[in-house]
């Protein structure tokens, strides 16, 4: 009996322990990350890479036809960012990111730094060095990171029905091959082609507020089956099928 009683007390030892450990955690610097980890809370005046990483990952949280820098600059628009990523995901929309906030990106998040629903498989089906593009390889596949982003909030915001990319990264090789435009966004790696469930039409308008500033669809000319979004230094929408 005193066998058993000296093990039951070890266990609510432990437990207790672990409660208040895991109150330690919960109040302090969310825990470490493969991928990233932050080790402070950041609000508006912040600066740093640290802000530039957070807004990879909040940049598909904007408002209709804007466009999040990641210049590492805690500003107005990155705080609106945060707060709509915060209220997408049932967390207190402050625009401080602290360590819930941080919480929810490391679950979202596969430890090559892609939003779980995506991978870079899916934005390269060209070759598997990012070569041959418009930019540097280590550029386009940074580029298609930021993409990745982006989709994971439109994903998220359509009520997390699965978007299917029939094409990303090319290279000049491969984008000659499909009869792609010569100066493509696909060819900067920051380009997707949209297909499937749910409809191109409901894609096209919801990349809109997705952080999106090239958009084309049905009724663009070659874009029936499909709907592309991009990121172009000049804007352009273009869905006439879908009233854009």
């Amino acid at each position: 009996m005193f066998g058993r009683a000296s093990r039951l007390l070890l266990s609510f030892v432990m437990l207790m322990t672990g409660m208040v450990a895991g109150m330690g955690v919960a109040a302090g610097t969310a825990h470490a990350d493969s991928c990233y980890t932050w080790n402070r809370s950041l609000s508006q005046g912040s600066s740093g890479s640290d802000v530039t990483q957070l807004q990879i990952r909040v940049a598909g949280w904007v408002t209709s036809g804007e466009r999040l820098s990641y210049d590492g600059q805690y500003g107005a628009r990155t705080a609106a960012a945060v707060k709509k990523f915060q209220a997408a995901y049932g967390l207190s929309a402050d625009g401080v990111a602290g360590p819930s906030t941080f919480s929810k990106i490391y679950a979202l998040q596969d430890a090559d730094c892609t939003p779980v629903h995506f991978s870079y498989a899916e934005l390269n089906k060209c070759n598997s060095d990012w070569s041959g593009g418009a930019v540097s390889a280590a550029t386009a596949k940074s580029n298609a990171l930021k993409t990745m982003w982006k989709l994971e909030a439109m994903r998220h915001a359509l009520g997390d029905v699965p978007i299917t990319i029939s094409s990303g990264f090319r290279s000049r090789a491969c984008n000659n091959a499909v009869g792609g435009s010569a100066t493509s966004r696909h060819l900067y790696g920051d380009a997707a082609d949209l297909v499937g469930s749910p409809s191109l039409c409901r894609l096209a308008q919801q990349s809109r507020t997705h952080g999106f500033s090239e958009i084309l669809g049905p009724g663009y000319p070659g874009h029936n089956d499909h709907t592309h979004v991009a990121f172009d230094p000049s804007p352009y929408w273009s869905a006439p099928t879908c009233g854009i």
